[in-house]
């Protein structure tokens, strides 16, 4: 079992996602690709004291990117939307 700040790694703030925190109380984390939905519920729900309703994963595989020195292969990753209670939010700013 991982600790919630291992599991928790970064939150992704694009446009799309800024958008789903207004409308819809979603938000989105970089998450360890070990972690399971609950260990990512219990994360979220102990680093910012919210209640969490429903969590969506995906694998983002990871592409090649071409350098001056050669082909470099970036590592999958793990995200998760994460809909948490109405009523609640969460402070990243």
């Amino acid at each position: 079992m991982l600790e919630a700040h291992y599991i928790l790694r970064k939150p992704l703030l694009t446009e799309k996602t800024t958008k789903s925190m207004e409308d819809a109380n979603v938000y989105c984390f970089e998450v360890d690709r070990r972690a399971t939905k609950d260990d990512i519920k219990a994360a979220v729900e102990a680093a910012y004291g919210v209640k969490v309703v429903k969590i969506n994963t995906q694998v983002r595989k990871g592409g090649a990117r071409r350098f001056k020195y050669g082909s470099v292969a970036e590592s999958s990753w793990k995200r998760a939307m994460v809909r948490i209670a109405e009523g609640d939010a969460i402070e990243l700013f």
